[in-house]
């Protein structure tokens, strides 16, 4: 399989509202995690990292500008990999033991990253085998109810579990923005197997669907509407009643 130069792995997009999509869109689309850049007055915030394999910070002039708040909407391995470059970085508290001492294992990174994962592959040395997040201690931890205050702009943490035990969502009710992570996105959602991780889900599925969301910014896939963002949950809940 071919391999990329560092320079061409990160792809930009700007969405309006002062986010920007940052991706890795050599990663099959299923895996690909969206990274967000939100633009604000004092300092700048960072939703997830991607996998890691190349820098952010280095091939982004973007995510540089400003001080950053690294957000990590839960630790899985796609989601976290590039935390440690920044120098202030956040998460929830019920997983932050994983972003302080990451594995193969409490990452998925064992589960689910192999070559074919990707279209091609990252700049050598990069090997599947040996992949894996870094340690990236938090320097604040979220809990649900929080602000993420940017000076102009004000996210509130609602804390999601059911995808992962420290799932986060962050909402602006100003603008009706809404990133999702990775417990609600428009594809094929990856849900708990335990009855505690099921019922959890359900109810991170109520809490946002009674938000009144402009758009959604989720953890894969295409960004989405209100009005989608309504279907798909009650579709969801309705799949669960049957």
């Amino acid at each position: 399989m071919q391999r990329m130069e560092p320079k061409d792995w990160w792809r930009i997009r700007p969405m309006g509202d002062g986010v920007t999509m940052i991706d890795e869109p050599h990663i099959v689309e299923f895996y690909r995690c969206n990274v967000w850049h939100v633009r604000g007055r004092d300092r700048d915030m960072l939703v997830d990292s991607g996998m890691g394999v190349v820098s952010l910070r280095d091939l982004v002039p973007l995510v540089t500008e400003k001080p950053m708040e690294a957000v990590a909407s839960h630790t899985h391995f796609d989601h976290v990999g590039c935390h440690h470059e920044f120098a202030c970085r956040l998460c929830h508290g019920a997983e932050a033991h994983l972003l302080r001492a990451p594995t193969r294992a409490n990452t998925f990174a064992d589960k689910y990253v192999t070559d074919d994962i990707f279209t091609a592959l990252p700049p050598a040395p990069y090997q599947s085998s040996t992949y894996a997040v870094k340690a990236a201690p938090a320097t604040r931890l979220l809990w649900d109810g929080d602000i993420i205050d940017l000076g102009d702009r004000r996210f509130e943490v609602i804390h999601t579990p059911g995808h992962s035990p420290g799932g986060i969502a962050l909402w602006e009710v100003a603008t009706g923005v809404l990133f999702s992570g990775d417990i609600v996105y428009d594809g094929e959602l990856i849900e708990g197997v335990t009855a505690q991780e099921q019922d959890q889900y359900r109810r991170s599925m109520e809490r946002l669907l009674r938000l009144p969301v402009r758009v959604v910014h989720g953890g894969h896939f295409p960004s989405y509407s209100g009005a989608r963002h309504k279907e798909i949950i009650t579709q969801w809940l309705r799949g669960k009643d049957q």
